[in-house]
């Protein structure tokens, strides 16, 4: 147990916000910019959603906890790549074309470790509201 004081009902429903607003945000840089700054928010904004989504299934989880599952699984996909398996089935389906990527990028793995921070930096503030001071035991 994290120590956060939050229920599980409460803590789901803030992940679950979460991973629309990093959806959300991801859609709108996209919109708003291109390039390299399009495809490394994008990234970052992965992982977030990951981490979201972590959050969403061990809601009691530490937020360290999170974003390390959050990087590990972001990591793997990417490593993935390395093999050709989501490049040929981003051949055939889009979702797994926006789910698994296709093609290794290694800058894309730095992007991921900024993503996992911001979102470690968004649930210890998230967790640690209204609780008083944590010591780094609790996180």
């Amino acid at each position: 147990m994290s120590g956060s004081g939050r229920s599980g009902p409460r803590a789901r429903a803030v992940a679950a916000g979460a991973a629309v607003l990093a959806v959300v945000a991801g859609l709108g840089v996209r919109t708003v910019a291109d390039g390299a700054v399009a495809k490394y928010a994008g990234d970052a904004l992965y992982t977030v959603l990951i981490c979201a989504l972590v959050a969403l299934c061990a809601p009691r989880a530490r937020p360290l906890a999170v974003a390390g599952a959050g990087l590990g699984i972001s990591w793997a996909v990417e490593l993935l790549q390395l093999t050709g398996v989501p490049a040929e089935l981003s051949r055939h389906s889009a979702v797994a074309r926006l789910v698994l990527g296709s093609t290794f990028n290694a800058p894309d793995l730095f992007w991921y470790a900024v993503g996992a921070a911001a979102a470690w930096a968004a649930h210890t503030a998230a967790t640690s509201r209204g609780t008083g001071p944590r010591t780094a035991a609790s996180r």
